[in-house]
This record gives structure tokens, C-alpha cells and sequence, in this order.
């Protein structure tokens, strides 16, 4: 009987606490956290109405969408979501936790705003998005 590798394992990843693969339930509550502060500021701001999908406005939580992953992720390795759920996105190419830089977080970000890369996933639950950019979302806790 043999018992196959955890998520994470062929990243080097251990298979539970800090460091292992986040949690395709966790990825997902904090993308949904995301993408509802990027509808609150929207409206707040941009005077659109919760959940416009027509005209130029329904633009407007998408961009700040990207913007919020492209400026958070190169600078802190996480999303508000992330942070709030224990999560952070490190780049696979260096030691240690340290963010993608910019081009690849633009890259992720971009794929990410495209939704269908980040349900594409491979047998460590990496999506499109994720290895496009050569990283992977990790639990902090």
C-alpha cells in the first residue's frame, strides 16, 4: 500500500502548518473577500451600483481587482483575503517567503482578473495564474 504525496510535496512544501499549500477553500474565501472590498470601494467611490456588469463603470472593480493584487502581492506577498485567512504568495525561485516581483505578480494578477486560469489547476492546486508566475500560495499559520 502505498500513500501518495501531499499537495506541495514536488515544491518542496511541507504537507501541514506554516509553509504547506493554502487551501483550495481558504484561496477562495479570500478571493471572495478581495473581489467584495474591490465592489465596496467601487461604489463607495466610483458612484456605481453593486454589481453593475454594464457600461464602462462595470470596469471598476476589476481594475482596482488587479490593482490590489498586483500592488499588494509584489509589495506585502498577500491580499487583505490572504492576510485575513493565513495566507501569502511566495515566489517559487528564492529562499525564504519572498513575494514574485513585479513582472510576474502583473502577470498573476492579470490571469487571476481572467477567473478561468485560477480554476485550471495542477495536482498541487496551483492554478494557471500561479504557474505562469512560478508561485504558489502558502498557509502563514
Amino acid at each position: 500500500m502505498t500513500t501518495s504525496p501531499h499537495q506541495g510535496a514536488s515544491l518542496g512544501l511541507p504537507a501541514t502548518g506554516p509553509g504547506a499549500v493554502g487551501s483550495v477553500l481558504r484561496r477562495l474565501v479570500a478571493l471572495v473577500l478581495d473581489w467584495t472590498l474591490c465592489q465596496l470601494i467601487a461604489t463607495s467611490f466610483l458612484g456605481m451600483q453593486w454589481g453593475q456588469v454594464s457600461g464602462a463603470q462595470a470596469f471598476g472593480p476589476l481594475v482596482l481587482f488587479f490593482v490590489l493584487n498586483l500592488v499588494l502581492v509584489t509589495t506585502m506577498g498577500a491580499t487583505i483575503g490572504h492576510r485575513l485567512l493565513g495566507l501569502r504568495v511566495v515566489s517559487l525561485d528564492c529562499d525564504g517567503w519572498l513575494p514574485p516581483p513585479p513582472g510576474r505578480s502583473a502577470l498573476r494578477a492579470l490571469l487571476l482578473c481572467l477567473f478561468v486560469p485560477a480554476l485550471i489547476m495542477d495536482a498541487d492546486t496551483r492554478g494557471l495564474h500561479d504557474k505562469a508566475a512560478r508561485s504558489v500560495v502558502i498557509r502563514t499559520r
